[in-house]
């Protein structure tokens, strides 16, 4: 493992600089990839020397692509290429490797991995940990497929994200369409409309005449106490007001017909724009 070398396309963008801080921890030989001129000037800031991709990948087993969904058809048909037999490619998220034309070989490894960040029912002491929503200092879960390839590189690439990742609690193992389920329909999809309209339930009762402050501490306070028994384990029960409520509530925000959003056609309309973007 230690040996490796390792590409991080994108290395001085948001994840690449998570990244890069993660595996320079380890013996991995890295080289940074960067295009953009501000992410060149904050490499060399640093002290690190940026490399073209036409040197590095060429060198390294194990190539990860940081840089932005919109940009992964075009960069994988530029990098795919370059690698060398017998290497693995990392994506950092299933919506485009699935849905979109990303450029494969037949003598190469192509993973896809995504984090679970932080869960709202952890166990973190620490306050920096507390308010970790990303990951990197509090314990979180990651998800990995392999989209092709040879069982043993994707052991090492199962091994190296949870170093990227880390502290990691647990790794699962789902296929690549079922991440494209869970990102973009679940977490984006649903989860995301959802709390919006939360907000928006906020912002409409403030409008009312009830406090702000008030609004929000009620709603955060229940919001918590309704996931616990949904989502949490907790050991308790709706009230029977409560279990009326959420009947009616559900027939006046919910279309009968809403879980069609799991729908392949959804994602891959997502993935589309994006690209287009």
């Amino acid at each position: 493992m230690n040996t490796l070398a390792i590409t991080i396309m994108g290395a001085a963008g948001k994840m690449g600089r998570r990244i890069m801080e993660k595996l320079s921890q380890e013996d991995f030989k890295l080289f940074l990839c960067e295009k953009g001129e501000g992410g060149i000037q904050y490499l060399l800031t640093k002290g690190l020397q940026p490399v073209s991709q036409e040197e590095a990948v060429p060198q390294s087993d194990f190539v990860i692509m940081a840089i932005p969904d919109r940009n992964l058809e075009e960069v994988s048909r530029e990098v795919v290429p370059l690698m060398k037999r017998g290497s693995t490619m990392l994506y950092l998220d299933a919506t485009v490797p699935y849905f979109g034309n990303v450029m494969l070989r037949d003598d190469c490894t192509f993973v896809a991995a995504h984090p679970c960040h932080p869960p709202l029912f952890g166990e973190e002491e620490r306050p920096e940990a507390q308010r970790d929503f990303f990951g990197g200092i509090a314990k979180q879960d990651v998800v990995i497929a392999l989209i092709q390839g040879e069982e043993e590189k994707f052991t090492i690439a199962w091994e190296i994200c949870a170093k990227i990742f880390a502290p990691v609690r647990k790794i699962h193992r789902i296929s690549l369409e079922q991440m494209a389920i869970l990102e973009p329909i679940l977490a984006e999809v649903v989860a995301v409309p959802a709390i919006y309209l939360i907000k928006e339930a906020i912002d409409e009762a403030v409008k009312r005449g009830v406090p702000e402050e008030a609004a929000l501490s009620f709603m955060l306070g229940h919001v918590r106490i309704d996931l616990a028994v949904l989502l949490g384990g907790a050991d308790i029960e709706f009230s029977d007001a409560c279990k009326v409520a959420l009947k009616k509530g559900y027939e006046l925000l919910f279309r009968p017909d809403w879980k069609k959003v799991f729908e392949p056609e959804i994602a891959k309309s997502i993935a589309l724009e994006m690209m287009q973007k």
